[in-house]
């Protein structure tokens, strides 16, 4: 009796043969692993938005406080979304640049 086809629970118990239940089938084949291409940084969907960022990026990237972008930058149309009244800001970061370059744009 082939030693795979064999479980023992503890020393004391009978050895359970397999094979008389099972029958000596062959194995299902594991398909090979598919290589592997090059890995995004964001999902595709997430492409035009980019990643998302927390307020605390949004001010670095912008290079100003976080005060600064709660109370002047989301006034003017900084876009965020917000999971639920009291949640958490969420940014991203191609929308933030492309409000930055917007806002220069009608500056100048």
């Amino acid at each position: 009796m082939p030693k795979d086809r064999q479980v023992r629970f503890s020393p004391g118990d009978q050895t359970l043969d397999f094979s008389q239940h099972f029958g000596r089938e062959a194995r299902a084949e594991v398909p090979e692993a598919l290589p592997e291409g090059e890995r995004r940084a964001t999902p595709v969907f997430g492409d035009s938005l980019g990643e998302p960022i927390t307020i605390r990026e949004v001010a670095k990237l912008i290079g100003c406080s976080v005060w600064t972008v709660r109370q002047q930058c989301m006034q003017q149309g900084l876009p965020y979304l917000r999971i639920s009244r009291s949640g958490k800001l969420i940014f991203y970061r191609n929308q933030v640049v492309r409000w930055l370059i917007e806002k220069q744009n009608i500056r100048r």
